[in-house]
Formats: structure tokens, sequence, C-alpha cells
């Protein structure tokens, strides 16, 4: 009989997480955590499968081209999340007694049938939070605060917050084009939008055959503009500008929380049509990566759920591109070194020391050991992460003892064994859990 050998491959996109790129996304998430916590955002999981209909009503029916869709047994039209917000609004449309403010957070894979790119693959992972109620600048103050003190959390240098105002660019827009058009105004932003991504030549090339050249170059250098609220009002005229009072109100609430870290950026307008207000995106500024994490006001998409008296704002976050900028920031996520490796000299003190490997483990002590009767010497080397090992040997053994080896320093002593399974925390000089 002859067998077709298995080519062991996967789907273009997808990727196993190994164990220290598990440990990576593990270390944002904790910090995610504690943080949302300390904010006060409940924490949940949407459901990573949603109607096809629902996501659409994001993004519109070309959303089928960027994800992951299909029809179930039951010939529905589903897809998989390409984002917490859908999933979150839903549900939050569809709590009708749900206390306002409400804040919700969450944490989690997304899927996208984006092209493959450097910290990204069509499966990833993403931190949210949304404040859902009565708009406002202090749950963007709010929301903004949060997205610097974690980023400040995870030790992250050189971070900057870009911000800026939907309206205020589309006023710009008005002033230039001498038109309110909507397809022009939507044109324009796509436009602005596509600058991080390709150079002004390129964007000038796609649209100068719709607009005019000179103006389009207008709106280009008006999207290079960025800094300081001062900075900026030396640059343009501000006073004609939609909502620039409004940036300068939300500017001062965030200096009032000690948010420093923040700039006026025009260039930021965040492409897809549901923002409405308030957009911003978080970049590391020594480096070529892109935003690390978006966000805003998004009234139009809890109006579109059938929520009319709610508004929403929110930002996340890609968890791959973070780690890869930690990394290139040179920073290593601080693990806790409690791990115990428990060894034995030979086949006679293995039931030994399985004993004291598994009373370890009860009382909540990290502990490794080995499971294959290796010989000490590959047991020691196996036991190099390990902050403390504990060798059972015949000689110790027969005084009711064994040998604690302190790996940091490379010092041994002997200890009771009785005191190892008493009160490990003692001996090893651990905190308890």
């Amino acid at each position: 009989m002859l067998y077709t050998q298995t080519v062991l491959e996967l789907p273009r996109g997808m990727k196993d997480f190994e164990a220290q790129e598990h440990a990576n996304i593990e270390h944002i998430r904790s910090h995610f955590k504690q943080l949302s916590g300390l904010y006060g955002f409940s924490f949940m999981d949407p459901s990573p499968i949603e109607l096809l209909s629902v996501l659409e009503t994001k993004s519109g029916p070309a959303i089928k081209d960027e994800i992951y869709y299909f029809k179930d047994k039951g010939e529905r039209e589903v897809a998989l999340r390409f984002d917490f917000t859908v999933g979150l609004t839903r549900y939050a449309a569809s709590q009708k007694s749900m206390r306002l403010p409400a804040k919700i957070s969450s944490f989690g894979g997304v899927f996208r049938y984006d092209e493959p790119q450097k910290g990204r693959y069509r499966y990833f992972h993403q931190w949210d939070i949304e404040v859902y109620g009565k708009p406002g600048i202090e749950s963007e103050a709010e929301i903004i605060e949060f997205t610097s003190r974690l980023f400040d959390s995870l030790l992250l240098k050189d971070i900057s917050i870009d911000i800026n105002h939907r309206s205020l660019v589309e006023s710009y827009i008005f002033q230039i084009f001498d038109s309110k058009d909507q397809t022009l105004v939507a044109d324009i932003l796509r436009a602005i939008d596509k600058i991080q991504k390709k150079s002004r030549q390129e964007i000038i090339d796609e649209f100068k055959d719709r607009y005019d050249t000179d103006k389009l170059e207008k709106i280009l250098d008006f999207s290079q503009i960025k800094g300081t609220l001062k900075e900026v009002e030396q640059k343009l005229d501000t006073s004609k500008l939609d909502s620039w009072d409004y940036l300068q109100k939300l500017f001062s609430s965030l200096e009032n929380r000690g948010v420093s870290n923040v700039r006026i950026n025009f260039g930021i307008v965040r492409g897809l049509d549901y923002y409405s207000g308030t957009v911003f995106e978080v970049f590391d500024t020594n480096s070529t990566l892109g935003a690390l994490a978006g966000g805003g006001r998004y009234d139009a998409l809890t109006k579109a759920f059938g929520r009319e008296d709610i508004g929403a704002t929110g930002v996340a976050g890609g968890v791959e591109r973070m780690i890869l900028t930690m990394q290139e920031q040179k920073i290593i996520p601080q693990t806790p070194h409690n791990r115990v490796s428990v060894l034995y000299v030979n086949e006679e003190m293995q039931k030994v020391a399985m004993s004291i490997a598994s009373l370890l483990r009860l009382a909540n002590i990290p502990t490794n050991i080995d499971l294959a009767g290796k010989p000490l010497k590959k047991q020691i080397d196996q036991a190099e992460d390990s902050r403390f090992c504990i060798i059972v040997a015949p000689n110790e053994l027969e005084e009711g003892k064994a040998v604690l080896r302190d790996m940091t320093t490379g010092d041994e002593s002997q200890v009771s064994i009785e005191s190892i399974t008493d009160d490990p925390h003692s001996v090893f000089n651990l905190e308890k859990p």
C-alpha cells in the first residue's frame, strides 16, 4: 500500500507561538490586565466568530477582502473577528440596562486576511479598551492616559501619542477645495491616511486625475504639521479650523492627568469611516515599525448598532509589534526567577526526588525535575535557568538532608529534607504566594 507523505506546513500568514514569544505576549497581557483593573475596566472576551453582516456594519462590504469569512453548516455567513471593537460594541449596544459609562477591556487573538508583514501575521494579538456612554473629553482623556501608562509600565521609551480631530481635518479640506462634497472628503482623508505608507509623489499620482495637484500639495503639507499646541499655532492659522478649541481642552485635561508624551499631528486621520471625532496613534519615534496602537471616538458605530443614546471611544494595540519594539529597545521582560530544580544522583535517589518535587509544587513553588533518568551533569545543565537546585544524594539522604545550591552564586549548603517540605519558602527565601 502506498502512502502520500503529509506536508507539514501551516497556511500562509499563520505561525506557531513558541515558548519565548508566548512568554512575551503573556508579559504584555499581565501588564494590560493589571492596569485595566486599576482603571476600572471590566475584562471580557467577545465571541471569536461574528455574523458577517455585523462586521460589515463597521467597515462595509469591502471588508470581505480583508477577513476570513465562510458559510457554516446552517448556511449562515459568518466571519472570524478582525478586532475587538465590533464585538464589544455589539455587546454594549445590546445591553439596554447597562450602567453608563461602561468601561470594557479585552485581550486576545484576531484574524485578518492581509498581506503578512513584519510584526503582523494573519493571526495576531491585540489589547483593547472601550468606554461607552455620553460623549465627552474626559472619556477620551481616560483612554489616552491609560495608553500612555501602559507603555510606561512596559518601560518603553520615546513613545509619542499623536492626536488629531476628524472634523478639524475636514474643515481644512473644505477650505482648500471650497467644497463639502462627501466623496471628495472621503478621498482626501484616504490620501492623508496613506502618507505613512506611501511616498508623497505616489499619493499625488494616485489622485491627480481627480483633483487639482496644487490643492493636493497643500493637503499633504498640512498633513506634515505636528508639534505642541503652540508650535502648531505658529505654523498655521488655527482660528478657522473646526474643533481646535476641543483639542485645546483635551490637551488641558491630559496635562492635568500628568500625561506629557502627546502632540498634535494633522496626518493622523484613522482611515476607517466610522471615526467621528478625536483620533490618535502611538509611535516609537525612533522606529520605522509604524503605529503601535490607535483609536479615537466612533459614535457612528454605536448608532449603526441602533444605540443613538450612547457614544463610544476606545483604543487597540498590536501586541506582536509592541514586542518587536521592546526587542529594538533591548527591553527584556523581567520574569520571576523563583524556579527550583530537584536533581538526583542516581536511580535509587529518584523516588525521593520525585516526592520532594511534588511537595514543592503543592506549596505553589515552580519546580522542575528530570523524567528520563539522565546523568546528574545533564540534569544540572538543564537547571541553568533555575534559581535554586535541590540535589538528592546517598550520603546526605542518610542524615535526612539534601544539598541546596544557589544557581546565581554557586554556593552550596546542606538542608534538612523536613525543612524543605515543611517550610520551603523559608529555605529558598521566597515570598509566599
